[in-house]
């Protein structure tokens, strides 16, 4: 992820909140868990919180929206000396 896809995605979570139901999934199909982070690469969604999705109630996925707005906003997606965990670096 870079700082553009974490800000669109970002964004895609303030506009999903709003929503009262129907609240779409997160997913990106690139599916791949950064091993520092814990987060998925393309959603920003830990390991519980993609398994649990289907059975989630719309409240509850609105919630993990916000989880996924704050932590694309403070960049924690990234490793601490600002590359990814594949060595790319994050400008």
């Amino acid at each position: 992820m870079n700082f553009a896809e974490a800000e669109t995605l970002a964004e895609r979570a303030v506009a999903v909140q709003a929503m009262v139901e129907d609240v779409p999934s997160p997913c990106s199909s690139v599916c791949r868990m950064d091993r520092l982070s814990g987060f998925c690469e393309g959603c920003l969604r830990t390991i519980p919180e993609i398994v649990g999705w289907s059975r989630m109630e719309d409240e509850t996925r609105r919630h993990v929206w916000r989880a996924i707005e704050l932590r694309a906003k403070a960049g924690i997606w990234r490793a601490p000396d600002g590359t990814s965990d594949t060595g790319d670096r994050h400008a």
